[in-house]
């Protein structure tokens, strides 16, 4: 251990450029000048097809974090370039000449050793760290350009598949519903927006903020090398900062990964109950929760009545901030005859929003009480996202409730859910859907998908993993919504709307 401890020192050493962006090597007891830049006859064996920089920056031999150079003729890592670094050893084995430091952005030559600057590597650069200007993502709503990546196909920016490494499309389908969120995704667009918040040391949260920040920029970038991405930077945060309970390699539930990762972000971008952060402004909305204690049910007639008029049992309101919507489906119907075996059961949307209306009841039961419990919504965010409770755990297995949701993509109006004071305060109540995620299949295997609006063209898309369809917004109402995402019109598009 000592002595891999000796070499990566020495390799730490090879590579230590003083502020002239001359390198001097020390490793060898006698400092030797290297001149900064020459003109690289190897150019032309770079091959960008094989660049991938998708993957955890760790040399391909030694698994270190430190020093690690992509050799841009086979795309591999390897770390160091001083004299029997691995990528030395590799530039000499192979006679693969050009690596680009994943670190510093910079090129080299070996086993020469000096750095290449030429502007035609510019579009590697930009691939590896794509940077977006205020302009730009002012823009990115307003134009539905196609854009060539390097491998021939075209995609739109954001509208771009996501590899699904074992079992991850759970938390992809999140991942790409929040891309398609502009305030979110504009925020994570630039790093200046979160580079700055104080963390307190040792504090491994951040790192989630950091690779979303890269995750949405990989899906945002118009000059990919290729037209998907894959999340496996992000989806090892998810691991880590999770401490396991979320997996690449099982499935998991879509609705318990979006719960975890809404809160952790708000967390780890320094917000609190009381200090708002992108998460809270996009999605938070608040709710008045009026709770009635109910006897229990073997008491006497009397002894519940007696117990009715005291103050235990009397009804309270408590107000509750909300980043979600829990919606609950009627139950279906357990025995089917020949004929009913081909309805599946529907219901409208209003059907199951009638949970917020403030009069309708639903009793909860706790392991020793049960209350009476009515909501009633007094803010709406300008993201509103609907959870579809399709899924109850019993003690021995997870059912999956089928039931179809019947609702309008634009246009739905929440004003009757909210309080009289609300109503009054709230102008624009009306939403339309941007982004719907669909559980298909057995409840513990099944997959994901999501249809997401591009706001640019207007148009609807299904993602599957890897594949990328355009659809019609009529085939999406047909299908197991498990969470939905609503845009909360601006009054300019109100207007528009009636004028229609």
């Amino acid at each position: 251990d000592m002595i891999s401890l000796k070499r990566e020192r020495e390799i730490e050493l090879d590579d230590d450029d003083n502020e002239d962006g001359v390198v001097i090597k020390r490793g060898r007891g006698h400092a030797v000048e290297d001149r900064r830049s020459r003109h690289c006859p190897y150019l032309d064996t770079i091959n960008r097809s094989v660049l991938d920089f998708d993957f955890e920056k760790l040399c391909s031999i030694s698994l270190s974090h430190i020093n690690v150079y992509a050799c841009l003729i086979c795309g591999k890592y390897f770390q160091g370039r001083g004299q029997k670094s691995h990528a030395y050893t590799h530039s000499v084995q192979f006679s693969h000449h050009v690596f680009l430091n994943l670190h510093t952005l910079k090129f080299y030559c070996l086993p020469d050793n000096y750095e290449i600057i030429d502007s035609s590597l510019e579009d590697i650069t930009y691939v590896l760290k794509p940077t977006f200007t205020k302009q730009h993502i002012a823009g990115l709503d307003k134009q539905g350009k196609l854009y060539r990546a390097y491998d021939g196909t075209t995609y739109l920016p954001g509208i771009v598949g996501l590899n699904n490494i074992k079992a991850n499309d759970y938390a992809n389908v999140v991942l790409q519903a929040f891309s398609n969120v502009p305030p979110l995704r504009n925020y994570f667009l630039e790093e200046e927006n979160y580079r700055e918040i104080r963390r307190p040391p040792g504090d491994i949260m951040f790192l989630l903020v950091q690779r979303f920040g890269e995750l949405m920029r990989k899906l945002w970038n118009p000059r990919n090398f290729k037209a998907h991405v894959s999340p496996h930077e992000m989806l090892q945060a998810v691991v880590l900062c999770s401490k396991k309970t979320f997996q690449i390699t099982k499935q998991g539930d879509a609705v318990d990964f979006m719960t975890w990762f809404l809160n952790a972000l708000h967390g780890a971008l320094g917000g609190t109950k009381k200090k708002p952060s992108i998460i809270t402004k996009a999605f938070q909305g608040s709710m008045r929760i009026f709770s009635k204690k109910l006897p229990h049910p073997d008491l006497l007639p009397e002894e519940k009545e007696a117990l009715l008029l005291t103050e235990e049992y009397q009804e309270q309101m408590s107000e509750s901030t909300f980043l979600f919507l829990t919606l609950d489906l009627p139950t279906a119907p357990l025995y089917k005859d020949e004929k009913e075996q081909l309805i599946i059961p529907q219901v409208p949307l209003f059907n199951i929003l009638g949970k917020f209306s403030g009069t309708t009841e639903k009793e909860y039961k706790t392991y020793k009480e049960n209350f009476l419990k009515r909501f009633q919504l007094t803010k709406l965010p300008p993201y509103l996202i609907f959870c579809i409770k399709r899924f109850t755990k019993n003690n021995f297995f997870v059912e999956k409730n089928p039931t179809i949701v019947n609702f309008p993509i634009t246009n739905v109006d929440l004003s009757e859910y909210l309080t009289e004071e609300a109503q009054a305060t709230e102008k624009n109540t009306t939403y339309d859907l941007v982004a719907n995620v669909v559980h298909d299949g057995k409840p513990t295997e099944g997959s994901y998908r999501i249809h997401v609006l591009h706001h640019g063209t207007g148009k609807w898309y299904e993602m599957q993993d890897l594949q990328v369809i355009d659809i019609l917004p009529q085939m999406i109402t047909l299908s197991e919504a498990y969470i939905q995402i609503w845009k909360r019109q601006e009054s300019s598009d109100t207007n528009s709307h009636t004028a229609e």
